[in-house]
Parts: structure tokens; sequence; C-alpha cells
């Protein structure tokens, strides 16, 4: 996934559910998004953040 859809997938996500996403850099490369309290993998990894309650 490019980070364009990853970023759009990020962001519909968090509206739809109203909790932060992650966007993180997998192990071979891609690019993908999970809630932010599923995550549990390398720190170093999260490329951004989408928070539905940020100013």
């Amino acid at each position: 996934m490019s980070f364009a859809d990853a970023h759009a997938f990020a962001f519909s996500l968090a509206a739809t559910l109203m909790v932060t996403i992650v966007i993180f850099r997998a192990g071979d490369g891609t690019l993908s998004v999970v809630p932010a309290n599923e995550y549990d993998g390398n720190d170093t990894a999260i490329i951004g953040e989408i928070d539905p309650f940020a100013p």
C-alpha cells in the first residue's frame, strides 16, 4: 500500500471507529494501519498516527 493509500485508509478508519490509528511499516517494507491500542510492534516502525480528536 502506498503512503497516500495508507493515510487515506487510516483517516477513514479513525473517523469511523473514533480511535487513534497507527500507520506503520511492516517487516517486508509494506505500510499498514491498525488501531493504536492493538499495535504491539517496534516504535521505530511507526510512520504516523491519525487521532480523530486532535484539533
